[in-house]
C-alpha cells in the first residue's frame, strides 16, 4: 500500500469568460481559475497526490507549465494520464479524499457530479468536500481556490 498527498492552489483569472472547472465539472456563473491549463486545482491536487504515492515527483514535472503544449490542457486527461502511468509502475487506486477550500462560490451543489467524474477517473470511490476558509487570508478573501487530496494506492 502507498498514501499521497497533492495540494493545489490557483488565484481566480481576470478573464471574466474563463469558466471555473473544479473535479472535470464547470461550475456555471462562476468566475474562473487563472493558470497555464484549465487551472482545475482538485484534479491538480489529486494528480500530485497519484504522482507523489509512486514516487514520480509531481505534475509540473511531468507537464510543466512553460510547455505550450499543455496551455489550456483538460485536467481531467492529465489526471487520466497520472492514474495511467501509476498502473505502469504496478499501483492501482483504492481510494482518494479531497477537500476544497474556498469562500465562493458554494460548491455543495457540485460535489457529487465532482464525485463522479473522478470516482470514473481513478476507478476507485472519491470522496469530495468543500470548506471555506471564513474570511481568513487569501482563499477566505475569495481571492482564489484551494485543495487538497490525499489517496491510497496498492499494489496490483
Amino acid at each position: 500500500m502507498r498514501i499521497g498527498q497533492g495540494i493545489d492552489i490557483h488565484r481566480f483569472s481576470e478573464d471574466p469568460h474563463r469558466p471555473l472547472v473544479l473535479g472535470g465539472v464547470v461550475i456555471e456563473g462562476a468566475r474562473g481559475l487563472g493558470g497555464h491549463s484549465d487551472a482545475d486545482a482538485v484534479c491538480h491536487a489529486l494528480s500530485d497526490a497519484v504522482l507523489g504515492a509512486v514516487g514520480l515527483g509531481d505534475l509540473g514535472r511531468h507537464f510543466p507549465d512553460t510547455d505550450p503544449v499543455w496551455e489550456g490542457a483538460n485536467s481531467v486527461g492529465l489526471l487520466t494520464e497520472v492514474v495511467r502511468m501509476a498502473r505502469e509502475q504496478g499501483f492501482g487506486c483504492v481510494n482518494a479524499d479531497c477537500t476544497v477550500v474556498a469562500d465562493a462560490p458554494r460548491l455543495a451543489p457540485y460535489t457529487q457530479a465532482m464525485i463522479d467524474r473522478l470516482t470514473a477517473v481513478l476507478g476507485a470511490p472519491v470522496s469530495v468536500k468543500a470548506t471555506r476558509a471564513e474570511g481568513l487570508g487569501a482563499l477566505g478573501r475569495a481571492e482564489g481556490i484551494a485543495c487538497i487530496a490525499i489517496v491510497l494506492l496498492e499494489q496490483l
